[in-house]
């Protein structure tokens, strides 16, 4: 199965702006693929409003959170892997949701290779 994270990013973050709060991102800035300031980064993890006022082309994909900000007066391209987000929350009421923590690669495990006694056996034939 694929992993339930990017649904329920979507859903929280559909919930707090709908209830006119305003939406932060905790991401671990030291997953592999993470784009943003480093300025941003605190101990490893940087807070990202992404409220709708806050950025731009927001996109809350299966794989990765993407969209555009300004820093510093500087527009910049954000990328947050989708395992590197770990709470979406309101920051008026804190209330939101923690998600566990995710080492870069995690997979579902594979699935169960077939027996040699299973494996079709091919021969050649002159």
């Amino acid at each position: 199965m694929k992993t339930l994270r990017p649904y329920l990013i979507r859903a929280v973050y559909e919930w707090l702006v709908d209830n006119e709060q305003t939406p932060y991102l905790l991401v671990d800035a030291n997953y592999q693929g993470v784009v943003v300031p480093e300025s941003s980064v605190s101990d490893g993890k940087v807070i990202l409003n992404v409220g709708p006022a806050a950025v731009q082309g927001l996109l809350l994909g299966n794989d990765v959170v993407e969209f555009s900000a300004r820093f510093g007066g500087s527009p910049m391209t954000i990328i947050v892997p989708i395992a590197s987000a770990l709470a979406l929350y309101s920051k008026e009421t804190g209330k939101g949701m923690v998600f566990e923590e995710e080492a870069p690669g995690d997979e579902p495990p594979p699935e169960e290779k077939p027996s040699k006694a299973e494996k079709p056996a091919l021969r050649v034939v002159k």
